[in-house]
């Protein structure tokens, strides 16, 4: 390795920024984890820039920290348009030409500046700067105001090959070797990130269902502390729930067995979680204010998508029944949960095992509200709400598919928590409708073709059928 990659960060030119900026407002929103698509972007401000490997050399490298400026929008739905001002950690690989195998990478050509006359790129996508990254994880190395950490009882061996994750994520991600898996973290917020949190809380109580982080990368800057990436072990062969059920679906194969093992898993996970963080008990107000934020992200929603707006009545009514029960004195339990769980955010292993991944939550919510306790049946919502998905997703639908799964997940879950979720109904309901509210926001805006699927849910829940 480059001795670049341990010593100090040199002092970048101030035109840095100023020769990228054309290249990155073109570049930026069309990527998959860029949060501020449909509004331009109209300025940049550097955060931070180490410089990793030094540019006169063949290749040279940048960790960048860059704020975002774009004009506000009024925010209609549940998800939260970005703020003037996001954050976004990039690694920009900068050579003089580059070799036909990363066309895919290019960002673009410089024509004035310190880079004057060069070509960047995403580094990511090429193995020689993804080497340098894996190598400071495994040095504990400090660069600039980049910290890079890990487990002393994991070892991280040298050399490793490297290939990016090239299907769509809302961050980024590098494999090694078969043996870990990178995630860099793109929408960067000052604070305790789940994502790496939560794994190492789960971590230390041993639970074996949540591939423990054997490194991570972090930064300090003006007092604030920032998680940047996770190091975790990859789970050779493993298959996402989600690619797993539409092929089970497109055999016409059963999937109930491993629903249930699904929902033994969850299980598992929360009361680790349980175990580990603590716990508080939602009453009359913590839970009268839940419903006001269910009934406002409806209310939002509805004038947004039109097709929505039949439905909130009996929509309404769902919320209403749970501070209902609230207001005769009835509590639950709240606690950390996954945030964001459905199909896609489980590995099934070559031998049967399911994990479960990607603990950072929703990122469009705000890092505080990501990290409160909550019912657990959050969770459950989404992943009843997932089965749904995948039922819709091959024709002809296959009848009581989703409805089987659902059934048999629940039924997992209760084998290890000792409770059903579906003995709580008014619960579920409220929160799968807030589930399928936000769908039908998400689908009207990014994917229309998609809508009858919530829709279909909505329908549901407004009158309160069985699940």
């Amino acid at each position: 390795m480059s001795e670049a990659v341990i010593r100090p960060a040199t002092t970048t030119s101030p035109g840095l920024l100023a020769s990228l900026d054309p290249l990155l407002r073109d570049w930026l929103p069309r990527q998959r984890w860029f949060a501020g698509k449909g509004r331009p972007v109209t300025g940049f401000s550097l955060v931070a820039a180490t410089e990793l490997l030094p540019v006169g050399g063949k290749l040279g490298l940048y960790h960048l920290l860059v704020q975002v400026y774009q004009p506000p929008t009024p925010v209609h739905g549940t998800g939260a348009a970005p703020a003037p001002g996001d954050c976004y950690q990039l690694l920009v690989g900068v050579r003089e030409a580059l070799p036909p195998r990363l066309a895919p990478a290019l960002i673009g050509h410089v024509t004035e500046g310190p880079l004057a006359g060069h070509t960047v790129y995403e580094a990511l996508y090429d193995p020689r700067p993804a080497e340098v990254l894996l190598e400071a994880l495994r040095t504990r190395a400090r660069i600039g105001g980049l910290r890079f950490e890990r487990d002393p009882h994991q070892e991280i061996r040298p050399g490793l090959l490297s290939r990016a994750v090239t299907a769509e994520q809302s961050n980024s991600s590098v494999i090694y070797g078969d043996t870990f898996i990178l995630k860099v973290l793109r929408r960067i917020v000052p604070g305790v990130n789940p994502d790496l949190e939560l794994p190492l809380a789960l971590a230390r109580e041993g639970c074996p269902r949540v591939p423990a982080p054997t490194a991570w990368l972090g930064a300090e800057l003006a007092g604030q502390s920032y998680v940047l990436g996770v190091l975790q072990p990859y789970v050779q062969g493993a298959t996402d729930g989600w690619e797993l059920a539409l092929r089970e679906l497109a055999k016409g194969e059963d999937f109930g067995a491993e629903a249930r093992a699904l929902g033994r898993a969850t299980a598992e996970v929360h009361t680790a979680l349980a175990r580990a963080l603590p716990t508080v008990t939602l009453g009359h107000t913590q839970l009268r204010s839940m419903v006001d934020g269910m009934i406002g992200r409806l209310d939002l929603a509805a004038q947004a998508v039109p097709a929505l707006r039949p439905y909130v009545p009996g929509l309404r009514s769902a919320f209403e029944a749970l501070a209902d029960l609230a207001s005769e004195g009835q509590t639950w339990t709240a606690q950390r949960i996954h945030g964001d769980l459905h199909l896609g955010q489980c590995l099934r292993s070559p031998a049967g095992e399911w994990s479960l991944i990607d603990f950072e939550g929703e990122p469009a919510r705000p890092l505080a509200e990501r990290r409160m306790p909550q019912p657990a049946v959050r969770d459950i919502a989404g992943m009843l709400r997932s089965f749904d998905y995948a039922a819709h997703s091959v024709q002809p639908t296959v009848a009581g598919w989703a409805e089987h799964c659902r059934a048999a997940y629940c039924t997992g879950y209760a084998e290890i928590s000792g409770r059903d979720p579906r003995t709580d109904p008014v619960l579920l309901r409220a929160h799968e409708t807030d589930k399928a509210v936000y769908e039908v926001v998400y689908e009207a805006r990014h994917r229309p073709d998609w809508l009858p699927v919530p829709l279909s849910a909505i329908r549901r829940l407004a009158s309160n059928q069985p699940t």
